[in-house]
């Protein structure tokens, strides 16, 4: 190693990604996943937009029970 480092010309940040671009791996259960992709197969969509669909509907589903208690 060097004793000093010159940084003067270095950028902040230039590397950085904000947090709402970092995409988090969601990973399933064997069977889940295989149950979806048989879903994604007959429908020829992909696996994501399967579970994203059933994921939306969830969400609605939730949403309406907590506005009705």
């Amino acid at each position: 190693m060097k004793k000093e480092y010159d940084f003067s010309k270095a950028a902040q940040g230039k590397f950085c990604r904000p947090l709402k671009e970092l995409e988090i791996p969601v990973y399933l259960d064997n069977k889940v996943k295989e149950f979806f992709l048989r879903r994604a197969g007959n429908k020829k969509n992909g696996l994501e937009d399967v579970v994203n669909k059933v994921l939306r509907k969830e969400i609605e589903l939730i949403k309406a029970m907590e506005k009705s208690s």
